[in-house]
């Protein structure tokens, strides 16, 4: 099983940038995909981005097209999210977790997400 852990969170102003980086952990012998994940006020998480095992594919949500870009990293099963122009609200807790490109828009369900990182845009 796979733990994914997420870094780079913070208090930025409107207009700002960010870069998150997620990390994954335990032994597999595959590359997986990873997506980034955002919870409402509604504790619902929905997907931001995601990018496929191979790189070769990605999705966006229409809020975030054009400001945020999503990679894969150099070490296996890493991806970081650039989030630039952001705008107040942008502001909630993003996770990471392994993701399909093709299931990756709307409402997701896991069994269990890790601590995710706060983003907060403010002036």
């Amino acid at each position: 099983q796979l733990r994914f852990v997420e870094s780079g969170g913070g208090l930025v102003q409107p207009g700002g940038s960010l870069r998150l980086s997620c990390a994954a952990s335990g032994f597999t012998l595959d590359h997986v995909g990873i997506g980034w994940f955002r919870q409402g006020p509604g504790k619902e998480h929905e997907g931001v981005a995601c990018i496929s095992r191979s790189g070769g594919s990605t999705y966006y949500a229409d809020s975030v097209k054009g400001r945020f870009t999503i990679s894969r990293g150099n070490a296996k099963n890493t991806a970081d999210l650039q989030m630039t122009r952001l705008k107040p609200q942008d502001t909630v807790v993003y996770y990471c977790t392994d993701a399909d490109p093709e299931y990756c828009s709307g409402y997701v369900r896991r069994s269990s997400w890790g601590q995710g990182t706060p983003v907060t845009v403010a002036s």
